[in-house]
């Protein structure tokens, strides 16, 4: 079975077609957790966020300029509503922290380490590394979600992966 294009699919979406609705929802599902997991570092909210952006991508569907352009469209609206998430969380930890209740530090291990590190990018960098090493998405995927040339994610992916091995190396992990 050949996909329909996102055009196409948009406009039989606009026309009240709920199966063309379901299969936009189904093909850009799987990225938009990657783009959510990428701000939130955790799947659960991430799922959250996706279902959230679609819907309100199906919402605005009339107010989307370009069919074509469906996929950044609806992985920047998953972006800012991942964002919106983390802020509200943030606000959340610190109205609690006062009577949290600390435990002694865990293990400092490898897998702790790379998460720090992955956490400490920046968020453009930690997106691309989320949808192709999480989410195992290739370069064309990416750039239909993100709306960049193949050449960017190369890019990004690149420095990402440097920044990472400079931040591993200062913490003991890596050798020259």
């Amino acid at each position: 079975m050949t996909r329909s294009p996102d055009q196409i699919l948009v406009q039989r979406a606009l026309e009240h077609d709920c199966g063309s609705l379901a299969q936009l929802c189904e093909r850009y599902y799987p990225s938009l957790v990657a783009v959510a997991r990428s701000v939130l570092l955790d799947v659960h909210l991430a799922e959250d966020a996706a279902q959230e952006a679609l819907a309100e991508a199906c919402s605005r569907l009339g107010k989307l300029r370009d069919p074509r352009s469906f996929g950044p469209w609806v992985g920047s609206i998953c972006r800012n509503v991942a964002k919106d998430m983390l802020r509200a969380r943030k606000r959340q930890r610190k109205a609690t922290e006062a009577y949290a209740v600390r435990e002694p530090g865990g293990c400092d291990g490898r897998a702790e380490q790379l998460s720090k590190a992955v956490e400490a990018l920046p968020p453009h960098l930690r997106e691309v590394l989320f949808l192709r090493y999480h989410s195992e998405m290739t370069y064309r995927q990416m750039s239909s979600v993100l709306g960049l040339t193949q050449q960017a994610i190369n890019g990004r992916l690149r420095r990402a992966k440097r920044k990472l091995a400079a931040m591993m190396k200062s913490n003991g992990f890596l050798r020259e």
